[in-house]
Order: structure tokens, then sequence, then C-alpha cells
């Protein structure tokens, strides 16, 4: 290793578990879905879980660490002309957390779950589940958010999926990058010089924090429905 080169922490704690547990309910609920039956009631509670996990990362994009906030994955168009051209720097730190085509992925992916627990809110299978707040739409609103739901919506984030895992791939086999490594222990071998993620206890006591009252609030808002 480089003098002028050091392990990085890039991914704070609590981001890399909300990675691999959305991931896992990801999979759980299409699996679930298709299974049917008794297998639904495990739906539902991955549903919670994905809303809880969503809601935590918005909160989290906002004041976690350094690479987990938008902030600094939100990149101007210019950026990502750049990236694509292979025409950056190392000033640009546009390889250190998400790169800008990442960045993008990693909003559609977050959008079309939000939409997908959203819609399963109000959904309706007409044989033995639905949503716990169907109640507040008609019938035909729910007809349309099920058919979103179950067809749409869940082959589009199959589809993602896997593009995100194709993109992994690329990047460690082809590439040699260490993201996947880095998105299970935090840390990536950088430039000394690189601001590092802020990933101490007492940071992640405030992120359980945060996950608590976001999984409040989706009970409270579930129990709506009676």
């Amino acid at each position: 290793m480089s003098s002028s080169t050091q392990q990085v922490r890039v991914w704070d704690l609590p981001t890399r578990v909300f990675h691999w547990t959305l991931a896992a309910c990801v999979v759980g609920s299409v699996v679930t879905a298709n299974v049917g039956g008794n297998a639904l009631v495990w739906h539902f509670r991955l549903g919670y879980l994905t809303f809880t996990l969503l809601a935590f990362r918005l909160v989290w994009g906002l004041v976690g660490g350094h690479w987990s906030r938008f902030a600094s994955f939100v990149f101007a168009p210019a950026a990502l002309v750049r990236y694509l051209q292979k025409n950056i720097t190392p000033a640009d730190s546009l390889d250190v957390g998400h790169s800008p085509l990442g960045a993008l992925s990693v909003f559609a992916v977050l959008g079309i779950l939000a939409a997908q627990v959203g819609t399963g809110l109000f959904a309706d299978d007409e044989i033995a589940s639905s949503g716990p707040l169907i109640k507040f739409v008609s019938g035909s609103t729910s007809l349309l958010l099920t058919k979103w739901h179950k067809s749409y919506g869940q082959w589009i984030i199959i589809s993602l999926a896997v593009l995100h895992v194709a993109a992994i791939a690329f990047y460690v086999f082809k590439n040699k990058s260490d993201l996947l490594r880095a998105m299970v222990w935090g840390d990536k071998l950088l430039p000394a010089s690189t601001p590092a993620s802020t990933d101490t206890p007492r940071r992640r006591v405030v992120a359980l924090l945060i996950f608590s009252v976001c999984a409040t609030g989706v009970w409270w808002l579930v129990s709506l429905g009676g």
C-alpha cells in the first residue's frame, strides 16, 4: 500500500446494515408474493420492514456518514458526462461512494421500492389478503394500484435487481474494484486526503434511534386501517 493511500471508512455500519437488510427484504418479498397462501403473511411483514428501511434511509441520507448523504452523490449532468467519457480526476471523487451511474441506480431502486410499498398498502388480491389502508381508497383505485403492485412494479424491481447485480459483477471482475468488499466491511483503499464517513458507536446509536422512530411511524400508519 502506497504511503499516499490508506483504508478509508466509506460506508458506515448503519448504511451497510440497511443495504443488506433491504436486499434480503426484496428477495423475500418476491418469493413470498409468488408462493402465495400463508406466505403472504410474511410478504406483508417484509413490506412493512421495507417501508421502515426506506424511511430510515431518507433520514440517514440527510444526517448519516459523509458518503451516505444524498449530497455526496447527487451529481450534475456534467459530472455524469465526464464519468462516461472517463475524463475524471481523483479530485472529482466520483468513485469513492456512489458513482454517477451508481447514484442513478440507487435513486431508481429507492423510488420504485417506495412505489411498490405504497401501492401494496392499498392492494387487494380479491381472495384473502388486502392492504391495511384499502378502506381509504375506492374499489377502482385499489384495482389500479393492485395491478401495478402485482405486475409492473414487481417486474421493474426484478429487472433493476438483476441490473444491479450485473453492475456489481462488472465492477468487481472487470474493473477490479473493491465495491463489494467495501459494502461488507465499510472501507476502501483511497487517497489519504479522502474524507471519511463518521462511524462511531454514538452515531450507530443515533441510527438505531432513527430506525426505531421510523418503525413506530410505520406501525402507526398501518394501524390506521383498523
